[in-house]
């Protein structure tokens, strides 16, 4: 029998220490937190998912949210003596937290590490203070940089994102802040393109005739400058906006996007598990009720269906640049060899993949392919 593929576990940390311009988590600013009870739901949690997910080994472990660089090192550590009691690290297992670049968070990087977090990623987001002022991030390039500084002495793998496509930024400037980027010698970078959600400050703005971001072509030139780029530099995309050095990948990222199975604890996490989709509760006292009263935190868990895996997987794998084994039932078989055709496609074996001159248009991709 082949054995399952390691399982992933996400840890979301929903509190911050500021409101932020756009993410949906601008309630959860708390001024304190009650950490013995926290620490202890987050284990109940875990064990209720544990117990679902018997015989498995972890093979990567996010702690992501808010600001999980605040949460305390013992409950770090304690998470993570109790998924190894539970399920057991796979060998070389990637245990990542997500942290802002401030000098607070910066001075805890040492005590994370020895509470078990062997990776890194750090949210820069800019190299230049007036984008990241725009941005509504606390911190500047200075002190980012600090904090990139001891994450590379406190941890073996460090990642760090940037956004590009700015309002205002043109190609030369980004290939110069890339280039900058690219010197600090770190093993992996998220780089992703600016986007307007809905109901954010960044929509406001644009409504008002307030943002404007390059458009369609400028974009394309921009992320064809970024892949070449990031390729010549050792650090060639493996995913729409991820670039690692080989072997270098996120592993925990890589479990979702080849549709494996993972855990989600915490206030507002997702799960996959046996062909379920589980969601926790989002608001942080009503999961932390939900606990108290039933063990876990779980407010749904949804059936899928064969088809809808099927298209999941799909959605998920068609991101990486090693491509999916799709399920044919699901494919429009017509629609594949037509793109494969005008080179939006390559098709190896079972195998089907984006090239990169389709990147950029994967939503309409997808749709098409897609058997209705």
């Amino acid at each position: 029998m082949i054995p399952a593929p390691p399982l992933a576990l996400y840890v979301h940390w929903p509190f911050c220490v500021s409101k932020c311009p756009y993410c949906d988590f601008n309630s959860h600013v708390r001024d304190e937190v009650d950490q013995t009870r926290w620490r202890e739901a987050l284990l109940a949690d875990l064990a209720h998912e544990a117990a679902l997910l018997p015989g498995r080994r972890l093979g990567s472990v996010f702690f992501g949210g808010g600001t999980p660089s605040l949460m305390p090192p013992e409950t770090v550590a304690a998470v993570l003596e109790a998924a190894d009691a539970a399920w057991g690290f796979a060998d070389g297992a990637e245990i990542t937290l997500e942290a802002n670049p401030s000098s607070v968070e910066a001075a805890r990087f040492g005590d994370l590490a020895r509470a078990g977090v062997n990776r890194i990623s750090l949210g820069l987001q800019a190299l230049d203070d007036a984008a990241l002022a725009f941005l509504g991030r606390a911190h500047d390039v200075a002190e980012g940089l600090a904090a990139l500084d001891t994450a590379q002495r406190a941890f073996a793998r460090v990642s760090f994102d940037l956004i590009y496509a700015r309002s205002g930024q043109d190609l030369a400037a980004w290939e110069a802040e890339l280039t900058r980027a690219l010197a600090f010698g770190t093993e992996h970078l998220s780089l992703y393109q600016l986007t307007i959600e809905p109901g954010t400050r960044f929509a406001t703005l644009a409504a008002k005739g307030e943002l404007e971001i390059p458009d369609g072509d400028a974009a394309a030139e921009l992320f064809e400058a970024t892949a070449a780029m990031t390729a010549t530099a050792g650090l060639p995309r493996y995913e729409v906006s991820n670039h690692a050095r080989p072997g270098a990948e996120s592993r925990h990222n890589l479990a979702y996007w080849r549709y494996r199975d993972y855990a989600g604890i915490g206030p507002g996490a997702h799960g996959r598990r046996g062909g379920l989709a589980t969601f926790r509760r989002k608001k942080p006292e009503n999961w932390l009720a939900a606990v108290d009263r039933n063990g876990h935190g779980i407010e749904s868990e949804d059936p899928l269906d064969t088809h809808t895996q099927a298209i999941e997987a799909l959605l998920m794998g068609l991101r990486l640049a090693e491509g999916v084994e799709p399920d044919p039932t699901i494919l429009d078989e017509a629609a594949v060899g037509r793109l494969v055709t005008e080179g939006l496609l390559a098709r190896s074996g079972p195998r089907l993949a984006v090239t990169d001159a389709g990147v950029l248009l994967l939503d309409g991709i997808l749709k098409a392919i897609v058997r209705p």
